[in-house]
């Protein structure tokens, strides 16, 4: 209790970007948290605020990795699981031959790797490691993760047009309104990583990996990936919306309150306050949100 009560003492007053994530780890204990952070659970919310058509195809949903041994599996697939974030294996041809399953034992398994190298007992094993791990529980305590019951999902793999892994884009909603994107691409491979404002603007920014080599075209569905985005973030102060631009539909792929668990790097390091300077933390956070918008809009269907 006297740990935690430092805690809460030396991040009364937030600033930068940072810190206010720590601020809300502490601080903000709202079911709503829990729902964001469970990557089962998250779909009902997606699918109530803006439909089903923006989710992956669920396979299944396990309470027992050895239930992998039950379900049809695709050709190509995503395993998961529900209360982590960072842990995956996709199983899809386009994986490289080179790639290979890590002893789950290593930790949260973050993998692509072909189906030949991904044979039952290997996911089974990487599951029931993963079931029997708390996310989050370090020194910064993500709370939403402990609350989360740990369970294995099995969905879609998503595509880009060449069949490879697509790019994530991350939506930084503060307030219910867009304030910054980041751009991953090359997620098993050749990462980099850009950061835009909502006009496709350049940021200065890096947050580790290097940045693209080529100039990023702007998204021909930026404008709706923006819109849901907010719509999805209308009952919180601040989550960061990873959407994925598909040829056909605009997919939800993870709805984050505490990116980097409340640790993003930031080069240089203004960015952190200027992160910071859109998001007004409140003073206590309570179970039913208000919202400082007084009506919010409806993602064009």
């Amino acid at each position: 209790m006297a740990g935690r009560a430092w805690q809460l003492l030396r991040t009364r007053n937030p600033r930068t970007f940072t810190e206010k994530v720590r601020y809300k780890m502490l601080r903000d204990h709202r079911d709503l948290l829990v729902t964001f952070a469970d990557k089962a659970a998250v779909r009902d919310y997606v699918t109530a605020a803006v439909g089903d058509h923006h989710l992956p195809r669920c396979i299944a949903v396990l309470d027992d990795a050895e239930g992998l041994r039950t379900v049809d599996l695709p050709e190509s697939f995503v395993v998961k699981p529900t209360h982590g974030s960072g842990a995956v294996v996709v199983v899809s041809p386009d994986a490289p031959e080179t790639a290979r399953l890590t002893r789950p034992d290593w930790g949260w398994v973050y993998q692509h790797v072909q189906a030949p190298h991904a044979n039952i007992d290997a996911l089974v094993a990487t599951a029931a490691s993963w079931l029997q791990k708390l996310y989050g529980r370090g020194p910064n305590h993500e709370w939403a993760y402990s609350r989360v019951t740990p369970r294995v999902i099995v969905e879609e793999v998503l595509a880009a047009p060449d069949g490879s892994i697509p790019d994530d884009y991350k939506f930084f909603v503060f307030h219910q309104t867009c304030q910054y994107i980041q751009v991953d691409a090359g997620r098993f491979g050749d990462r980099t990583q850009d950061f835009y404002r909502p006009d496709w603007h350049h940021l200065p920014l890096s947050g580790g990996p290097p940045w693209a080599a080529t100039p990023r075209p702007r998204p021909r569905r930026l404008a709706e990936m923006i819109e849901l985005a907010e719509t999805l973030a209308r009952d919180t102060d601040f989550v960061r919306v990873d959407l994925y631009h598909l040829p056909d539909r605009v997919v939800v792929g993870e709805l984050t309150s505490y990116p980097a668990g409340g640790d993003s790097p930031f080069d240089p390091v203004s960015f952190d306050a200027e992160f910071g300077s859109h998001w007004s933390v409140p003073r206590r956070y309570r179970a039913a949100f208000t919202s400082r918008r007084t009506t919010n809009r409806e993602v064009r269907r």
